[in-house]
């Protein structure tokens, strides 16, 4: 298994690509097939918001290990804007750009773990994590 692959995501394109890519990661970790869906529909989630608000990032993904038990980690980064408040930002229905609201909080249900680390005019770090059961 690969220690980390990365996945540039400037498209539509490259949304698709970083949910093939992190399925495919969740199958070698031990995911079930509900589970991989659920990772890659957060990985969606997570690459739109980049692609919406800061034109270009990426998405780093890893297996993980803790305690004998395995896992997949997600990190999305990018050099955007930033989120003035990212409690607000964590609210379902808030957005700045007419969708539903439902990316950022509908990425945190699905997954175990979910930090948000951001700064207006310093970009957007969202790392998510996923345990196998």
């Amino acid at each position: 298994m690969p220690v980390e692959e990365r996945v540039p995501i400037e498209s539509e394109a490259d949304i698709v690509r970083a949910r093939q890519k992190g399925r495919e990661l969740a199958a070698r970790v031990g995911f079930t097939g509900t589970d991989q869906t659920i990772i890659a529909t957060a990985i969606s989630e997570i690459a739109r918001n980049i692609v919406t608000y800061a034109r270009r990032g990426e998405i780093v993904l890893a297996g993980l290990e803790s305690a004998g038990r395995g896992g997949i980690s997600i990190m999305a980064r990018d050099d955007g804007p930033g989120i003035a408040d990212v409690d607000l930002a964590m609210t379902d229905g808030y957005s700045t750009t007419r969708s539903l609201g439902l990316g950022l909080p509908g990425a945190k249900r699905l997954m175990d773990e979910f930090d948000v680390a951001s700064a207006p005019g310093k970009g957007t770090t969202v790392t998510m994590k996923k345990w196998l059961r």
